[in-house]
């Protein structure tokens, strides 16, 4: 009953004051886009995915490393390693003090003798880099990683020795 009697007063109070049922349904409006707007992650750009695309079916690079462009709001492709680069060059790519997205084509051969191919997914996030900097990164990586359809490894790495060739070995068997 009380219930009935407060909705009834907020329903007079809205009616004899319109003005305040339109603040708050453009308030109600606007949270949600704000909400919205933030949990959607950072933007992606066309060259991430088709740079993805060549290095999954064309196998022209051997890496890829994304960074967050914090003045476009976007992921952009930073650097394109060549086949022909190895998992040093790689790692050597990444900076030591910023955090990165990472993409590494690891070819391996199994206990049975064949060889195989995984893609690497890397979150690169050093201690030494900024927290607004880590926080932009985790908040944006599982839309990011989405875009890019084939990814068969995970990795996170905050120091070097979290991201060795032995543990990428360990993980693609």
């Amino acid at each position: 009953m009380q219930f009935f009697f407060s909705s009834f007063n907020l329903f007079q109070t809205l009616s004899v004051f319109p003005f305040l049922a339109a603040a708050k349904t453009s308030a109600l409006a606007s949270s949600k886009n704000q909400m919205a707007n933030s949990s959607s992650g950072m933007a992606v750009d066309d060259e991430c995915k088709l740079k993805f695309l060549e290095l999954k079916a064309k196998r022209n690079h051997r890496f890829i490393v994304y960074k967050i462009d914090e003045t476009k709001q976007e992921v952009i492709v930073e650097k394109l390693g060549s086949p022909d680069e190895t998992y040093d060059d790689f790692t050597s790519s990444l900076p030591a003090n910023e955090c990165r997205y990472a993409v590494f084509d690891y070819n391996f051969t199994t206990n049975e003798n064949c060889q195989k191919t995984k893609i690497f997914f890397f979150a690169w996030s050093p201690d030494t880099s900024r927290v607004r900097s880590k926080m932009l990164y985790a908040s944006s990586k599982d839309k990011f990683k989405r875009q890019l359809d084939g990814i068969q490894v995970e990795l996170q790495a905050t120091d070097p020795s979290e991201m060795s060739l032995d543990i990428v070995k360990a993980r693609a068997l």
